[in-house]
């Protein structure tokens, strides 16, 4: 019998990361369960996955160090990936015209993570997603790169920043590994909970479709890049509920 499909999931222990580990276990992937800080919380949500073989592993997409851990674990125990989803990202509200409150340190460590973490993790398993390809790689987006509105401005601007890199490297590494966004609006979970409860019903509420995102339906649409939209390479992909049009 053949080694299952393997997909690697950056920032798995939050609720798009787990609802997208659940998905490709489901669909028969062998999932490597990337966490930078909760090694339980990662270890539980590797165990809990169905199918066999799941493996928490430390990722800091920042560090070279661990990137290069990475590597060769992948090199040692499962050889070729199929998927990456580059998930793992870093924000803290800071209204927009507050300038002073988005600090350097923020705004830096905004862009190490969500566009300089995604370019990493992708160069560091670029041979892995080559080995047995068309291999993929998924970038997790946000509706805010195309509005402007979001966080904070940084956050708005690594995402737009994240889905000029998808064009980038989908040009690049074609035909060997494809390279899609997938752009959800606001999430409900435990960041909109967060949040004021005006400004999240506000947002629901001038949503066409009537609610907000769920981690699922995220997930949904990462698995459909990788199953179902084939030959789609380069694109962002909205799972927004038509927010933007309003």
């Amino acid at each position: 019998m053949s080694a299952p499909p393997v997909a690697v999931v950056t920032g798995a222990t939050g609720d798009v990361g787990r609802a997208t580990a659940h998905a490709f276990a489901v669909e028969g992937y062998r999932v490597v369960v990337g966490y930078r800080r909760d090694a339980t919380a990662a270890a539980d949500l590797a165990s809990s996955l169905p199918g066999t073989g799941h493996d928490p592993v430390h990722v800091d997409v920042t560090d070279a160090a661990s990137l290069a851990a990475l590597r060769r674990y992948v090199e040692a125990q499962v050889g070729a990936v199929h998927v990456l989803v580059n998930n793992a990202g870093v924000t803290r509200y800071v209204p927009h015209d507050d300038l002073d409150g988005l600090d350097d340190a923020l705004f830096d460590r905004i862009f190490a993570t969500n566009v300089r973490g995604a370019f990493a993790t992708t160069r560091a398993l670029l041979p892995a997603l080559r080995r047995d390809g068309p291999g993929l790689v998924v970038h997790v987006s946000s509706i805010a790169a195309r509005t402007g509105q979001g966080s904070n401005v940084a956050y708005c601007a690594s995402k737009a920043a994240l889905d000029s890199m998808t064009r980038s490297l989908a040009r690049a590494l074609a035909p060997d590994v494809r390279v899609v966004s997938v752009a959800p609006g606001l999430i409900d979970g435990p960041y909109a909970d967060a949040l004021d409860p005006a400004f999240v019903d506000a947002h629901r509420r001038a949503t066409p479709l009537g609610r907000l995102a769920t981690s699922a339906d995220v997930a949904s649409a990462i698995l459909a890049v990788a199953r179902d939209l084939t030959f789609t390479t380069g694109d962002v992909l909205p799972v927004d509920g038509g927010r933007p049009l309003v």
